[in-house]
């Protein structure tokens, strides 16, 4: 609370949200997959005079005066990446992920060129070519996959979809699918038809940097990720163009560095390039590969009593950080279990399944991992805890039934949330989570 004395000075009404913001950080268990608690040295970062500076450009090719020591920072995030997923060409400036896919889309592609990814109901990204709505599916051919029924990848008929279609590119990341991607077999089906592989790890970065993910780095050509993630680093993102793509196209590390700036972006978030360097060292040690393979260590333990107390995951299971529970056989939706979880101070976000006949806005899941939660220091004994929580957090709202009047749903809602907050079998289970969460302090990792 220090760190806010002069915001508290200068702007109480700022001042009390961000007090009451940190409490609740401190107070819940937070187990949405894509969020992560960073350490004081990336607070630091990003809250210092960096943020003063522009430097549009790139090191040492800057439009403005005054970046000697910009350019050195940007220069050891680069070089510190490049040696922790062993790739050759780095740009760190995207501010986020769908900023940076579009700028592989600007750079090696052009306008209604086909592109194929997994569809967003089956846990692609909006980014991935999700028609109609987005930059991906308007302004290129989109062509996308889907998971089976069960919530797996069936490769062979991805490969045969791929070969009919012949897309220039094949994009291949996930939000909510639980299981390992072959990059091998996805390399073979790139070649099959000559495409562009680009591998979007912006969930696993962390995962794969501490060994407890396969890395896409020796199949892909391009491979994307967020830095706010699994790696807990900052608000930002990555594009590595690799070996294998520069054997393809020489210059794929120059178009992909137009492409960011001047193509899609002014100058880079100096702050954020600070961040991503602190994060990439912390990356880099042996406390971090441990802290990876814990992270899968307890999805799994969460995953298997979820199991074991009768709830149904998508895929039966995990081999990475998140967990998608399919509610259907429970005939509630993840709306209202995702709010009941946030009354007993867990924090997890609805989410579609696998062929949901539920509307985006009223899916059949919830999605959840352990990234925070392992940060934070809780192992597999906590994700069985954490399991028989949720199990009776779920049979106590399984009872409402959203309405097949769809004028009426936003009211029901509302209604219920309103009900969940009040009851009381929920306000007990919330205050020994928030036991739990106060013996596990929110920046273990320093």
């Amino acid at each position: 609370m220090k760190n806010y004395i002069n915001i508290g000075k200068y702007d109480k009404e700022l001042y009390s949200y961000m007090l009451q913001e940190e409490r609740r950080q401190k107070d819940v268990l937070e187990m949405i997959p894509s969020e992560n608690y960073v350490s004081q040295a990336v607070l630091e970062a990003l809250g210092s005079v960096l943020t003063n500076k522009y430097s549009e450009g790139y090191p040492y090719h800057r439009y403005y005066q005054g970046n000697r020591y910009i350019d050195e920072i940007e220069t050891l995030a680069i070089e510190r990446c490049k040696k922790l997923f062993d790739v050759p060409h780095v740009n760190v400036q995207p501010y986020s992920g769908s900023p940076a896919n579009t700028a592989v889309y600007f750079a090696l592609l052009n306008p209604g060129d086909k592109i194929m990814g997994l569809k967003l109901s089956g846990g692609g990204h909006l980014t991935h070519g999700h028609p109609g709505v987005t930059f991906s599916g308007k302004y290129f051919n989109s062509v996308q996959f889907n998971v089976e029924p069960d919530g797996w990848l069936d490769m062979d008929k991805i490969s045969d979809l791929a070969k009919k279609e012949k897309p220039k590119m094949l994009v291949v990341g996930t939000t909510a699918y639980p299981r390992l991607f072959n990059w091998k077999k996805w390399r073979q089906i790139a070649d099959s038809i000559n495409a562009i592989l680009l591998t979007d790890i912006a969930h696993v970065a962390g995962l794969v940097a501490g060994g407890a993910y396969p890395s896409p780095v020796p199949y892909a050509d391009v491979v994307m990720f967020t830095t706010h993630k699994t790696i807990r680093g900052p608000r930002g993102a990555v594009l590595m163009v690799t070996h294998k793509g520069l054997i393809r196209d020489a210059e794929m590390g120059k178009k992909i560095d137009r492409a960011v700036f001047p193509g899609l972006s002014g100058g880079p978030h100096d702050n954020v390039t600070a961040a991503m360097a602190v994060c990439f060292k912390e990356a880099a040690s042996p406390k971090f590969k441990k802290y990876a393979q814990q992270i899968v260590k307890n999805a799994k333990v969460l995953a298997d009593t979820l199991i074991k107390s009768g709830i149904k995951l998508t895929t039966d299971g995990t081999d990475s950080h998140l967990i998608v529970m399919d509610l259907r056989p429970n005939k509630v939706i993840g709306n209202i279990v995702a709010e009941a979880l946030e009354v007993v101070n867990i924090v997890v976000n609805y989410n579609t399944v696998p062929h949901d006949q539920n509307p985006p806005m009223y899916p059949s899941g919830v999605r959840l991992g352990t990234p925070i939660v392992t940060t934070r220091g809780l192992k597999e004994n906590e994700m069985k805890k954490i399991a028989g929580w949720i199990t009776k957090v779920i049979a106590e709202v399984e009872h409402y039934r959203l309405p097949e009047q769809k004028e009426i749903r936003a009211q029901f809602i509302k209604k219920v949330k309103a009900e969940v907050w009040k009851n009381k079998k929920l306000a007990t289970i919330g205050k020994e989570v928030k036991q739990m969460a106060f013996k596990f302090p929110i920046f273990a990792w320093d």
